[in-house]
């Protein structure tokens, strides 16, 4: 290492979740008006699930990106001028373009100027400089998201490409969401978020690894499009449910040794676990094959659903803020996701 070694670290996460929060008989009963059977025995025994939040109709995956990420900006001390980078990882983006992350970069920017108006700053007194003008893209690589967005913003500060990131993952599922298929639509929540990755002199990020197979791209999918005002195909989501459960089992397990061999760790290195909340089994399941007692994963997944790439970030900052992951400790982070794709990244906090 030279002193001209450039790393990223985690300065501060945040997450945010909609108000409206439903628990499986919320569903159930919903589900019933339409003849559909299930209930809270059924969901938990196979899912671990048992309560979910649902946006507002008037909410989108920007408004609830907007807080998380002003959440995990002043856990790190800065404001929205400190950014030079957004990527936001997200499936169910606010248009179709432009990028969800250019909208939420106008409204971290709105935000903030607001907060200076208030205090009694006026725009020539401001000491923060405008966020306009930084990158900002999202990502597309469903549950494996955050994964996906964390590493591209990690390459891009250790190239010199950026100092100060904010990386996010914000979702609506609800929105896709087939209510008439009760072996979905019961998994999935919404919610968001966020961290703070800067550029840093001693190693945060020490390893990760992306992938992704195509041929299984029917196992989890949304098959619409939009084509001259119309939807064409099914804009519902669809997933065989045992071929991604065999899948992200065996998936999971080998990308971490694969992270933690590029780090020159081992499973007994991991102070933390912090997979895609997926499905308790498949968190477990995978925890037992890193050899990884229960109690060092963080678990969410019981009060927010599947919230796809807003998933990992949402159980980073549970897991902060509760207390239970404390700085200098040592994480994996890791998820899968339709596509087929999945992803791993190992990180000192």
């Amino acid at each position: 290492m030279t002193s001209a070694t450039i790393y990223s670290r985690i300065t501060g996460t945040g997450s945010y979740l909609p108000t409206n929060k439903l628990t499986n008989a919320d569903l159930a009963a919903r589900l019933a008006k339409d003849g559909i059977e299930t209930s809270d025995e059924w969901i938990v025994e196979r899912t671990g699930i048992r309560n979910r939040h649902f946006a507002a109709a008037d909410q989108s995956a920007s408004d609830l990106a907007l807080p998380a990420c002003v959440s995990a900006l002043q856990a790190a001390g800065k404001v929205a001028g400190d950014v030079d980078l957004i990527i936001c990882a997200t499936s169910t983006p606010d248009m179709i373009f432009p990028s969800t992350a250019a909208i939420l970069q106008h409204k971290l920017g709105q935000f903030f100027e607001k907060k200076e108006q208030v205090a009694g700053i006026n725009h020539a007194q401001a000491a923060t400089k405008s966020i306009a003008g930084c990158p900002a893209f999202d990502v597309q690589a469903v549950c494996s998201g955050f994964v996906y967005a964390l590493t591209v913003a990690d390459a891009m500060i250790k190239t010199g490409g950026a100092k100060c990131a904010l990386v996010v993952g914000s979702e609506v599922f609800s929105r896709i969401l087939d209510f008439k298929d009760r072996t979905t639509c019961v998994l999935f929540g919404d919610g968001a978020g966020a961290v703070v990755l800067e550029a840093s002199s001693e190693p945060g990020i020490l390893a990760s690894e992306l992938h992704a197979d195509g041929k299984h791209v029917g196992v989890l999918c949304v098959p619409g499009t939009v084509n001259g005002g119309q939807i064409l195909g099914d804009p519902l989501l669809k997933m065989d449910g045992q071929a991604v459960f065999k899948l992200a089992v065996g998936v999971l397990a080998d990308v971490a040794r694969s992270v933690l061999a590029k780090a020159g760790k081992t499973e007994a290195d991991i102070d933390w676990l912090i997979p895609h909340q997926a499905n308790i089994r498949i968190m477990l399941g995978t925890a037992k094959k890193l050899k990884m007692s229960e109690d060092k994963v963080i678990v969410t997944v019981a009060d927010h659903g599947n919230t796809s790439a807003a998933s990992i970030p949402l159980a980073l900052d549970h897991g902060v803020r509760s207390g239970q992951i404390e700085k200098g400790e040592t994480l994996m982070l890791e998820g899968v996701g339709g596509g087929f794709t999945w992803g791993a990244v190992l990180l000192t906090l």
